[in-house]
């Protein structure tokens, strides 16, 4: 309950962070467009919410409907918040720019109505001493109609009174012509300029920020739910026996199985693993994001994955979050072919020579007791072999080289999936994506073949990737 009430509040600050700068600042207060964006981010407030806790309560078919627009919007906002923060700096200096020409020093017109003490026609113009309809160049507000005068007998001021004089009338036309030559232009205000500028900057950032969100999302769209990129990654083993030189490991991760994936989703991904002609196809966790009885019609292609020495299966953070845990995914891949390696080894026999593959449970299985056990896994092996260690998150290698592995296989980390959170991964892994090596060990954490959330991928796109093993 905690975490979810964190969570809301966190949606609300980034929602009124929005609101401040995208909608308040270029709307004006009371207007149509002003309530409309307003309601309409209250309402997207409680939409992501809705959608995780509608999806707990009536099931995947209400989450299913609720998925898209919740998810799409979660991507909007972010990359709304990204462009806003990233003109934080340049609108700043758009507005102390804007603000300089009204302070820098200059001349002055005075602004105060000025009582020449003559006559004043019709239209408002002064008149020479004595004589209407004329106009003195030396006042300050030229033929000014603010401009006092002695009070009439009914209390008005006279520049407010009707003349019926016809010299005024005439002079009025010929003072006209001179005042719209020769005096200032009156305005609304010294600010009013300065308003519109503001108004101009705050549109102009809002209108790039939107529709550079816009195009960041419509590309990572595509980018996500395209075809995975292939990678092809030779890896040198120093203890790998030279017969064993060749083997390749197709290797798959974070395919995320859901309520916004269909059964299509599933059969690409089978039918890239076998154009590989891979020897061993690993699968390193997060495969589902809901229960069999939700999911496994989707899951049911996995049947079809060929390879020489099997498929095998490890578990990841979301096989544990599921509504009956891992070990029912666990049964029903095993129905499919699939093989789980529950902190266990197996010997992979090729060419007359043997290479152990290991598989560790995920580190969230760790609070109900179905955490990883290195121990059970590698202990008592012959330390001649060189093993290759299944395990979901990175992190895990730290403790995966005390045992001497020789390459660890990872995932979890999606490569950020959307930039720029990909700088955020390192806070928590070793490694974002891509050959490393880490204590001495060393591991390749592929960016996955599926999305989490947001059907969207900015900077990291879907990757299957064959790994060829060479001495």
């Amino acid at each position: 309950m905690g975490f979810l009430i964190t969570i809301l509040a966190v949606v609300v600050v980034v929602h009124y962070y929005l609101w401040r700068r995208l909608v308040r600042p270029t709307t004006r207060p009371g207007s149509v467009p002003r309530r409309v964006l307003t309601w309409g981010l209250v309402l997207l407030v409680f939409l992501l919410p809705l959608r995780t806790i509608g999806g707990q309560v009536f099931g995947m078919s209400f989450e299913r409907v609720i998925a898209w627009p919740g998810y799409m919007w979660l991507a909007i906002m972010f990359y709304l918040v990204v462009f806003t923060v990233a003109l934080e700096i340049p609108r700043a200096i758009a507005l102390l720019m804007a603000r300089r020409p009204e302070n820098s020093p200059g001349p002055v017109e005075s602004r105060e109505p000025v009582d020449s003490g003559r006559p004043v026609d019709s239209a408002g113009f002064a008149g020479p001493a004595g004589s209407p309809g004329s106009v003195d160049s030396g006042d300050p507000v030229l033929g000014s109609p603010f401009a006092p005068g002695p009070s009439t007998g009914s209390g008005t001021s006279r520049a407010s009174a009707i003349s019926t004089d016809p010299v005024a009338v005439a002079g009025s036309a010929e003072s006209a012509d001179l005042v719209a030559s020769t005096a200032p232009a009156i305005s609304a205000g010294p600010g009013t300029s300065q308003v519109d500028r503001r108004v101009f900057i705050a549109r102009t950032a809002a209108t790039v920020a939107g529709v550079g969100a816009l195009a960041t999302v419509g590309y990572g769209m595509r980018t996500a739910m395209g075809d995975p990129v292939i990678e092809r990654i030779p890896v040198r083993l120093p203890r790998l026996d030279p017969r064993m030189s060749g083997l390749r490991f197709a290797v798959v991760s974070d395919i995320h199985i859901g309520p916004l994936t269909g059964k299509g989703h599933t059969e690409r991904i089978v039918r890239m693993i076998n154009s590989l002609q891979a020897d061993v196809v690993t699968i390193v966790g997060d495969l589902v994001d809901g229960s069999v009885a939700e999911l496994g019609p989707l899951a049911a292609p996995l049947r079809n994955l060929e390879s020489r020495y099997g498929a095998y299966f490890v578990t990841g953070n979301h096989e544990y979050y599921t509504s009956n845990g891992p070990q029912e995914w666990i049964e029903e891949l095993n129905s499919l072919g699939v093989r789980s390696l529950r902190n266990e080894r197996v010997e992979i026999a090729h060419a007359g020579a043997v290479l152990d593959l290991a598989g560790i449970n995920d580190l969230y299985g760790t609070p109900i007791g179905d955490g990883p056990d290195l121990e059970k896994a590698l202990g008592g092996r012959d330390a001649a072999r060189p093993v290759v260690l299944l395990a979901h998150q990175p992190v895990q290698v730290r403790q995966a080289a005390g045992y001497g592995v020789d390459l660890q296989l990872s995932g979890h980390t999606h490569g950020g999936q959307m930039a720029p959170f990909n700088l955020a991964v390192p806070l928590q892994q070793p490694v974002v994506a891509g050959l490393d090596k880490v204590d001495g060990t060393q591991i390749y954490v592929t960016r996955g073949a599926g999305y989490w959330g947001p059907p969207v991928r900015v900077g990291a796109p879907p990757e299957i990737t064959l790994i060829e093993l060479r001495s």
